[in-house]
């Protein structure tokens, strides 16, 4: 069952933070597709106008410029929703070691106002973006909830607190929050552009331009690479999970594991070409190897990713062909 047959109580109100952004936009297409309200919250920081422009004329969506960081705000946007889909923050693991006061202000606080205008609003279930940069300098494999490393980035300490605050919202507030750590999302609209762009958009660009990639590292490190699609499926799940279920992190994953220089050859056969690449010096903070355990997700949130890698990066690929 995809989340495409899941349904809500008629009249149910979504609110997604970042909606403008890669996931966030995702969602918001997702939940328009069911026929739902979607109230898109975004400062257009990260995000972009393109990512929400064919929904703008829909009379269920209502975009709503604003800033988590304003406590106001965010209790204008939450009154009379059901549901939070909390997308909106700082990514990229380099950025926050050269950032990391921007990345509290933003990541945690923006979080916190969000979960207190929830809170004070009544919403029903408050879903927030978790990452797998969580586990930090664990080696273990696959990747299991409680069983985290030391942390390696301002961003993964982050994401860190804002679970924490999740449980204690949940204790002591009676807010239902959910935790969702996402494992290297990848897929349509994942912006290729700039100096901390996601790999796999990073990697087509560059060799549809007839640039040469650099990988940093050996290529040997590994990732669990989700397609989009079933991180839409986590966050709606979680949306009609158990309260039982509440006040927890969750990883959302494909429950893959894919070597980078894997990767990186698998485009360049998608693309028809054969370029090698550069090699840099590994990236600070970076975690060496990510597989998601979902046994966790499955059982209490009936996560079930309807994409495996294969199936992802093709949908992928096809898209940026025609978007790029």
């Amino acid at each position: 069952m995809s989340y495409k047959e899941l349904t809500f109580p008629e009249g149910s109100v979504f609110l997604v933070t970042g909606g403008a952004g890669f996931i966030g936009s995702n969602l918001c297409e997702a939940i328009l597709g069911l026929g739902y309200e979607v109230r898109c919250f975004d400062n257009l920081s990260t995000g972009y106008k393109k990512n929400i422009e064919a929904f703008l004329d829909n009379p269920k969506f209502t975009f709503i410029e604003a800033d988590i960081r304003d406590l106001d705000a965010c209790r204008s946007a939450c009154e009379g929703v059901n549901y939070v889909l909390h997308q909106a923050a700082w990514g990229s693991v380099p950025r926050s070691i050269e950032m990391p006061l921007f990345y509290e202000e933003n990541n945690i606080r923006g979080t916190v106002n969000m979960m207190e205008a929830a809170r004070q609003a009544g919403v029903l279930k408050f879903v927030y973006a978790s990452s797998s940069s969580v586990y930090g300098d664990s080696t273990k494999l696959p990747k299991q909830e409680g069983n985290e490393g030391n942390l390696l980035s301002p961003y993964a300490l982050t994401k860190r607190a804002d679970e924490e605050y999740g449980k204690l919202y949940f204790k002591l507030y009676h807010l239902d929050t959910y935790g969702l750590r996402y494992f290297n999302v990848f897929g349509k609209r994942q912006d290729p552009n700039g100096a901390y762009a996601a790999v796999i958009p990073k990697f087509l660009k560059q060799l549809m331009n007839g640039e040469r990639p650099t990988i940093n590292g050996d290529g040997r490190q590994s990732r669990d690479f989700t397609y989009v699609d079933n991180v839409v499926e986590g966050n709606l799940r979680a949306c009609l999970a158990s309260s039982d279920a509440a006040g927890e992190a969750y990883n959302i994953g494909a429950g893959g594991r894919e070597f980078l220089i894997d990767v990186y050859n698998d485009l360049c056969e998608a693309l028809d070409m054969e370029v090698e690449p550069i090699y840099g010096p590994p990236r600070a903070g970076d975690i060496r190897d990510s597989n998601a355990d979902i046994s966790k997700a499955r059982e209490k949130l009936f996560y079930d990713p309807s994409y495996d890698f294969r199936a992802g990066i093709k949908l992928a690929i096809e898209w940026y062909k025609e978007n790029l």
